[in-house]
């Protein structure tokens, strides 16, 4: 096993090798046969493409590309380039990651998880609505993996006190009980295994800084229509929130249903004394270990205090139907980001233990420094910095697309999709984007396609919003394969789950996602966002692009006539 460990090792190497080398040569005719700022902008594009579907670099160190590209190929200054990667989108992001590394450090999330699982009961399906219940709460706040990663050891720790007896001890009848037992504990641990890493991939869509896909969005937007303002943490939150819930409460039926959870033919037959006492000693685990928390610190009301805080004046800065706290500044000076930021410095000097006013007036008292909430070394350890190199290469990209002029060559060439009716044109948009990024990473499938939708839907004359929106979401909805996201790949390494078991699931999960999503864009977010008329913001950039494409063509023509 190790010579084959390392003969894979080896040829992984090779291939990343190959990839490294090959892909710009493969590319260069891309170069060749297309208007020359627009053909090297696509070039980089496509190349950063292969290098994130392939993982020949990290994909951090890919994102970076941009600032070396651009700039030597003529697309981009470098003046223009970076500031890309530090955009108060970033910072709105920083912010929810080092909130959800104060709530790792004092246990926090643990303790709501538990508590959760204490109050929804320890039947199977009950089991299951709480474990996708936590884990959607945490993921809104906490990284997708982050959630799954500590919801799993919560589950096995459940399912392996279920059903412990001794074959010796049993009649035969008793035997084959036990044997039935087993078969129907197997299908219980798997629509646990499986239930976690969807509620953390759905869970991700209800707020902005759930995942990176929605900051992306926000930053795309930013680039692309300055002027449209429709789009915040309060109006993507009365949007995602409900989708979630509906989507969370789907896909809890369908994951109980198809793993025993819920049997719809004999719900009515009374519990084996097997299944009782395993129930019991699954309640009993769960309160084991609350119970080793021990009570609640002081630590962890202050974190949950500043949570709330954190969740309320984000939501509440700007939430649209009603004049929000911003109104109170001058107008565009309060964004997302100054919110989320004031909050966490907090957690920097704010103490972890309850301060004692005695010690002021106690001169003999003992001078010792008091542990904050958070130290900076945790947030360095912690927080995932790689994820903003990320996004800045997706809004580096996105600019690039803009200045080149390569959004609307893409357009250009997105005739045939002109008579799709919108309705239609959301689900084909969410389909294809759902399954791509079944192979891909969400952040960079959304980066690639978010320029392209971006100006379809100003050749359907639709709000671009109407388009962005399922394409931003639909890259969360990758269900069906262990590779699609860490969660899957978290849940897929236990062992006891096959590609299959993942595959009949999450088809199902996908479909279900591409229709509630279609069912949402197309009736309560149309008010939200105002997605009923071709907004002034989006009528600029079109102008724009029109008089772009009126000056490439001019180009175009004085080069042939010379010929």
């Amino acid at each position: 096993m190790a010579a084959l460990g390392a003969l894979v090792k080896k040829a992984w190497s090779v291939r990343r090798f190959v990839v490294l080398l090959c892909a710009p040569l493969a590319l260069v005719p891309i170069l060749l046969s297309l208007p020359p700022k627009e053909g090297r902008c696509l070039y980089v594009i496509l190349l950063m493409a292969l290098y994130w579907c392939t993982e020949a670099l990290p994909l951090a160190v890919t994102a970076l590309l941009p600032i070396v590209l651009f700039p030597f190929l003529g697309i981009l200054p470098s003046n223009k380039v970076c500031p890309q990667y530090f955009l108060d989108t970033n910072f709105l992001f920083l912010s929810g990651l080092i909130m959800a590394s104060a709530i790792e450090e004092w246990n926090l999330h643990r303790r709501i998880a538990l508590r959760v699982l204490m109050l929804v009961g320890v039947q199977p399906a009950r089991l299951i609505l709480g474990m996708m219940l936590t884990t959607s709460f945490l993921s809104m706040w906490l990284s997708n993996t982050a959630s799954t990663a500590m919801m799993l050891p919560i589950a096995n720790a459940i399912l392996k006190n279920r059903a412990v007896v001794k074959e010796k001890e049993l009649s035969s009848d008793a035997l084959s009980d036990l044997k039935k037992e087993e078969e129907y504990k197997t299908n219980i641990w798997k629509g646990f295994l499986i239930s976690i890493p969807y509620a953390a991939s759905i869970g991700g869509t209800a707020t902005l800084t759930g995942t990176a896909p929605n900051l992306i969005l926000l930053g795309q937007l930013k680039s692309y229509f300055p002027e449209c303002d429709v789009v915040n943490f309060g109006s993507w939150f009365m949007f995602a929130f409900p989708l979630m819930l509906i989507f969370l409460l789907m896909g809890w039926l369908w994951i109980s249903i198809l793993y025993g959870g819920i049997n719809l033919r004999g719900w009515k037959t009374k519990k084996s004394n097997l299944r009782v006492d395993a129930e019991a000693r699954a309640k009993e685990v769960i309160k084991e270990d609350y119970q080793k928390l021990g009570p609640t610190k002081f630590a962890e009301q202050a974190i949950f205090f500043f949570f709330c805080m954190f969740a309320i004046m984000l939501f509440s800065r700007d939430p649209k139907f009603i004049p929000g706290w911003a109104s109170l500044f001058a107008p565009g000076f309060i964004s997302d980001a100054v919110t989320g930021i004031t909050i966490v410095i907090i957690l920097f000097f704010f103490p972890s233990q309850k301060p004692s006013f005695r010690w002021w007036f106690d001169l003999k008292a003992p001078n010792t420094e008091t542990q904050p909430l958070l130290t900076w070394r945790k947030a360095q350890e912690t927080v995932p910095w790689n994820i903003i190199l990320l996004l800045g290469g997706g809004f580096a990209m996105a600019k690039g697309c803009e200045e080149s002029g390569l959004s609307v060559w893409i357009g250009g060439r997105l005739h045939p999709l002109e008579g799709v009716p919108p309705p239609v044109a959301v689900i084909l948009i969410t389909v294809v984007i759902a399954l791509f990024t079944e192979f891909a990473s969400n952040t960079a499938t959304i980066i690639i396609f978010l320029p392209v939708l971006a100006e379809l839907a100003i050749r359907l004359k639709v709000n671009p919003l109407y388009l962005m929106i399922p394409g931003t979401i639909g890259c969360s909805y990758a269900f069906m394969l262990p590779v699609s996201t860490p969660p899957n790949s978290i849940a897929f390494s236990s062992g006891h789950l096959m590609v299959k078991d993942m595959a009949r699931t999450g088809l199902l999960m996908n479909l279900m996602g591409v229709l509630l999503l279609s069912l949402a864009m197309n009736t309560w977010a149309k008010s939200i966002f105002q997605l009923g008329t071709f907004p002034a913001w989006a009528n600029i950039h079109a102008e724009n692009a029109t008089s772009l494409v009126t000056a490439v063509e001019n180009v175009t023509l004085s080069a042939l006539n010379k010929i």
